[in-house]
């Protein structure tokens, strides 16, 4: 057998049964020896929407996620995908071909290992025809792991050459979590003995940590409130003392909250600038305590009191085995209806809506109540990306994809078809800029073919908002990044989807029956918003520049 149809065979074995990619020359035999192995491999039309699909597929599923590109322009088209992933801390797999090492004058040759690792994803390489079983294995253990994007470079010749037997090869176990150290279990719960108003802040490592049980059970325990970075939207859904998000899309009277607390546990969150607001959120006498499993990501952001190395589930259950029920005063009836009434979605604004353009922050308000709550929300990134997160009701960190590591446009539309792949059963709702999505208008044709029935939802406002809400107010000329209105419910149907264009919240209606409908075709909604609305966060996003 080639090594190519091993490599194929041997990742079956060890459980890929879903791949995203695009087809060339130096990837086409393995991916077909993938799916003889019983994979399904999902065709996207670029290759960053091709990583970005497995990206959002291995986040929705909390497995590894697999792709599949070409040697040279195949991984270069590759990239930005590659970086967000990076950034978003992704377990992916990169299958990239690579020309042989005595193609020295081949047109695909460039230095394929230093490119990705100036993203941050690990290289990886096929070293030789006995060990190439071996080598997919050790790229796939550290994507798992490391929890980074491994990319596995796949030499042309190595790929062609006859494959060593590799019998019961298999990889390594998966080690175990990190345990807290009790000195420092012991020191957090003296921490929380002192504190009157607690709050649980939550990220992405409690998500993968799967520990909403403990954390809540900690929570009840000692009276705490509850708060999510971005990323770990959902966690706490349903729960009465839930905040939401914190950041720049808290509600006026959550970030209050979130202020008066004198003790913050951080869960697996960084506590960066956007869960913090460049550290204006949190009060500056609160202790704050950081728990993760990494030990570089303590006070990377933050000022911090206590860092804690320690898996988040295992923390919070060695503090619930430690500590004695506490009442810290900080929650009564009153902050409960405060915290159910007063949210964005009940937030007083005044309804910019003119019988040409509706208000964004109607428009969402109307997806949230037309549309069933079991669905999932993939959000793009510009000006309008906290519309979703604001006014969408999210049931689970799994049914929330915010692809916004790198701060790419573009990439909300193939995060909501590797969604959309991994969970059928529910709607998949995609909310884009009018600039992000013209930037991928190619995977429109691929959510059409793949029959996903996805609710692609474009928040039109024929401009790069961001930068003319940012810079116009400056006095500087906006003129570079405003455009001519585009018929994207056009577009829609010219590939297969339906189109349906809004300018006012009754146009919306049509919603409730495409949503029941067991056989629903994929809608694009041109939704025409109001462009001189001014997100509440935009000051927060280029602060950061």
């Amino acid at each position: 057998m080639k090594v190519a149809h091993a490599i194929g065979e041997a990742l079956g074995e060890v459980g890929v049964n879903r791949v995203f990619g695009l087809l060339g020359s130096g990837n086409l035999e393995v991916t077909n020896a993938l799916v003889a192995s019983g994979a399904t491999f999902v065709a996207a039309r670029h290759e960053t929407g091709a990583v970005t699909m497995a990206d959002a597929y291995a986040r929705v599923t909390g497995g590894l996620g697999v792709c599949t590109v070409h040697q040279g322009p195949g991984l270069t088209n590759a990239m930005t995908g590659l970086a967000e992933a990076v950034k978003s801390r992704t377990p992916l797999l990169l299958l990239a071909a690579e020309v042989a090492a005595s193609a020295v004058r081949s047109n695909f040759r460039i230095d394929q290992s230093n490119l990705v690792a100036s993203v941050g994803a690990i290289p990886e390489r096929l070293n030789g025809p006995a060990t190439a079983v071996a080598d997919a294995f050790r790229a796939v253990r550290r994507a798992r792991i490391e929890r980074r994007p491994v990319v596995l470079m796949m030499p042309l010749d190595i790929q062609a050459a006859e494959s060593a037997s590799h019998g019961d090869l298999l990889p390594a176990p998966m080690p175990s979590a990190v345990r807290p150290a009790e000195d420092a279990v012991a020191e957090i719960a003296q921490r929380i003995r002192l504190a009157r108003r607690p709050l649980i802040l939550a990220g992405r490592g409690a998500v993968v940590a799967n520990s909403r049980d403990e954390l809540e059970r900690l929570g009840d325990l000692v009276g705490a409130l509850f708060a999510t970075s971005v990323v770990a939207n959902g966690l706490f859904s349903g729960n009465p003392w839930s905040l939401g998000i914190s950041g720049g899309f808290t509600p006026p009277a959550a970030a209050e909250l979130i202020a008066e607390a004198d003790l913050v546990l951080a869960f697996g969150a960084s506590l960066n600038m956007w869960t913090t607001r460049h550290g204006r959120l949190l009060s500056p006498q609160a202790v704050v305590v950081q728990i993760d499993h990494e030990a570089q990501a303590l006070g990377s952001h933050h000022r911090v009191d206590l860092p804690v190395v320690g898996d988040v589930k295992q923390t919070a259950g060695a503090l619930l085995q430690l500590l004695d029920k506490k009442e810290s005063g900080w929650r009564t009836p009153q902050l409960a209806d405060l915290i159910r009434d007063r949210t964005w979605r009940t937030e007083h604004y005044e309804d910019a809506s003119t019988d040409q353009c509706i208000d964004p922050r109607t428009l969402s308000i109307a997806l949230d109540e037309l549309l069933p709550l079991d669905r999932a929300v993939t959000v793009d990134s510009g000006h309008f990306m906290g519309y979703a997160p604001m006014y969408l009701r999210i049931q689970s960190p799994d049914a929330f994809v915010f692809a916004q590591g790198f701060q790419s446009i573009g990439l909300g539309l193939a995060s909501a078809i590797g969604a959309a792949v991994a969970r059928p059963d529910r709607i998949t709702v995609a909310a884009l800029g009018d600039g992000g999505a013209l930037m991928a208008l190619p995977e429109l044709e691929t959510a059409a073919r793949l029959g996903l029935g996805m609710l692609i939802v474009i928040y039109n406002d024929a401009a790069y908002s961001a930068e003319v809400h940012h810079f116009g107010p400056m006095g500087e000329p906006v003129n570079l990044v405003q455009f001519p209105d585009t018929d994207f419910a056009a577009i829609g149907r010219a590939v297969g989807l339906d189109g349906l264009t809004v300018r006012r919240r009754v146009d919306l209606e049509v919603l409730r029956e495409w949503a029941a409908s067991a056989s629903r075709t994929g809608l694009v909604i041109d939704a025409k918003v109001v462009p001189t609305v001014v997100a509440p966060w935009l000051e927060d996003a280029f602060r950061s520049h």
